[in-house]
């Protein structure tokens, strides 16, 4: 199943214009509450410079990006966690989803409407995160009502385990935190993530500005809101003009990059908020490469040789026998395959290697 993240945030902030550049596909935008009335989901590539320097180095007749999943969850509103809008349905779309790409409106404009008639980043935040709040403190209530007679009376281990866990959620979650800001052990963290809490889920702030605070987002007072706000969380936030996105999602390729040039950025705003999910949720890339193919695969950091040679398919996790792994700096640095292996770069590595972010990888297998 792909990674994915839900793009939340009230109506009208910007959501399904930020999901129409992701995806480069069309969804209804609409300039009134609940345009969008079931959730969108859209496979976006993932921009990689190193892919196509390794298809013009191997002459490869195809080039496959890696990609990651962006679903449109309708604007929450206040009630939501009640059931007002349409809330339960989106909050559970919300848990279904790896991460949180919260839109923020950070932009004045009298013709586009705002759903509590103002622009305010806190209050925004705030009402988004409250109803996550109550739903999770709902979950974890209910989750204890099944488990603490259990943990009390019978001292069955995992219900101990599980009730300590739902404890400390609760107290958190009643001072009006976030799940994610209780420390638990490792062991811990796998129980825990079988709850699916909405706050648990890591957060990027998108703070959607005009195009003209583009150039020095830090002079808009909204976004310097917004970023205090992130940063007591200790999220990330990526500055963005969802509008212009758009436009630049509906450019080819040498088109883009001019006018990226022109902008004098060497990426868009998507693929900041495409890194910035790949940080939060521990990702990185390894690649294949060879005449037929270069290609790009994600996979969860720390794993090692076998978990990735999985990811290509199962029968190369189970036969697996070596790697052959070089970096892709050093490709660069030698200028090819056979100088890597000419100055003692290319490696053997078993099934305790960790594949690290980079690493040219050809598996050698036996089923």
């Amino acid at each position: 199943m792909p990674l994915t993240a839900g793009i939340v945030g009230l109506p009208n902030v910007g959501k399904s214009t930020l999901f129409n550049a992701v995806t480069n596909s069309k969804v209804e935008v609409a300039n009134y509450p609940f345009a969008t009335i079931s959730p969108n989901t859209g496979v976006v590539e993932v921009n990689d410079n190193r892919l196509d320097v390794l298809t013009e180095m191997f002459k490869s007749e195809k080039t496959i990006a890696a990609t990651f999943e962006f679903t449109d969850i309708a604007g929450l509103v206040k009630g939501a966690s009640k059931g007002e809008g349409l809330g339960n349905q989106f909050l559970a779309n919300i848990r279904e989803c790896d991460a949180i790409v919260h839109v923020v409106r950070c932009f004045d404009d009298p013709e586009i409407l705002h759903v509590d008639g103002s622009v305010d980043p806190a209050r925004d935040v705030e009402t988004i995160n409250f109803e996550l709040i109550f739903a999770d403190i709902d979950s974890v209530n209910k989750r204890i009502s099944k488990v603490e007679k259990k943990a009390i009376t019978t001292k069955d281990k995992e219900s101990v385990v599980e009730y300590e866990i739902l404890k400390k959620y609760k107290e958190v979650l009643e001072k009006g935190l976030p799940a994610r800001s209780v420390e638990l052990t490792k062991e811990q963290n796998v129980v825990a993530k079988s709850f699916q809490l909405l706050t648990s889920k890591p957060t990027i702030y998108v703070a959607n500005v005009s195009e003209e605070d583009m150039e020095n987002p830090n002079s808009n007072k909204y976004f310097q809101e917004l970023c205090k706000i992130a940063e007591n969380e200790k999220s990330q936030i990526v500055p963005i003009c969802a509008k212009m996105e758009e436009e630049i999602s509906q450019l080819d390729n040498d088109e883009r990059k001019i006018f990226l040039k022109e902008l004098g950025v060497d990426e868009s705003g998507l693929d900041k908020v495409v890194k910035s999910a790949y940080k939060i949720l521990g990702l990185s890339t390894f690649f294949t490469a060879g005449v037929k193919e270069s290609r790009a695969w994600t996979f969860k950091n720390g794993s090692n040789a076998p978990k990735c040679a999985g990811i290509i398919h199962t029968d190369f996790e189970k036969g697996f026998i070596k790697a052959e792994i070089y970096s892709y700096e050093d490709l660069i640095k030698y200028g090819s395959e056979q100088s890597v292996k000419e100055h003692g770069r290319f490696r053997l590595e078993g099934k305790e290697y960790i594949v690290q972010d980079g690493d040219v990888v050809h598996f050698r297998f036996n089923v």
